[in-house]
């Protein structure tokens, strides 16, 4: 039996305003960007790359719903949390809710910092999803292009996973903090006794 995959558009409009469809959240990671940061996984990916790290994330059923507020306070509920990484997922595609929450957590002193299957042209083109520009003028760092299964990278000084990525830094002051590498990996355990996997050949789904 066969099963329709439902319109992503279609999906997209059924998240309230002010809401993100989220796949997952941990606090303090070291393995998703500099220093200890929080991390936050969206819903909803078209590209199914082979390899994918997260294709319980492809999806753009709703997962979890979460309010652009929620998740800034807990973000800054954290105080070892030195910023935020948006992963996915792809956040582009929920970049107005994504820069409501990089704008108010960088007021509060923290970066922000996104991973993208799109490259930075597509984001800066006519074609690129509603807000991504936005978004993109909200980030301190930006790691952009698909994973390519063919072009991957096991190194423990690779920032990216497959060699198509770039890493694009907007902030200066942050250009001596590269100090993540794509081969980590990190286990998180939850109050509930779950997991959640993170870094290279990693999951935010909890196990």
């Amino acid at each position: 039996m066969s099963h329709l995959k439902k319109n992503p558009a279609l999906s997209l409009m059924e998240i309230p305003a002010g809401y993100l469809n989220i796949m997952g959240y941990v606090d303090e990671s070291e393995v998703n960007g500099p220093g200890s940061r929080a991390v936050v996984w969206v819903q909803g990916c078209l590209r199914e790359c082979s390899g994918c790290f997260n294709p319980a994330s492809w999806s753009f059923e709703t997962n979890q719903l979460i309010s652009v507020d929620s998740l800034v306070s807990k973000i800054l509920s954290h105080p070892r949390n030195e910023g935020v990484t948006f992963s996915g997922g792809e956040p582009f595609w929920q970049a107005p809710a994504l820069a409501a929450v990089a704008r108010r957590v960088k007021a509060a002193g923290k970066n922000v910092m996104s991973f993208t299957g799109f490259c930075v042209e597509e984001l800066q083109s006519k074609y690129a999803p509603a807000g991504a520009m936005d978004l993109l003028n909200q980030l301190d760092i930006l790691i952009d292009g698909p994973y390519v299964q063919s072009l991957a990278i096991h190194s423990p000084t690779s920032l990216v996973s497959s060699s198509n990525q770039r890493v694009h830094i907007f902030n200066p002051t942050l250009q001596q903090r590269l100090t993540w590498a794509s081969d980590q990996v990190e286990i998180h355990v939850m109050r509930d006794g779950s997991r959640i996997v993170t870094g290279y050949q990693g999951t935010a789904f909890p196990e």
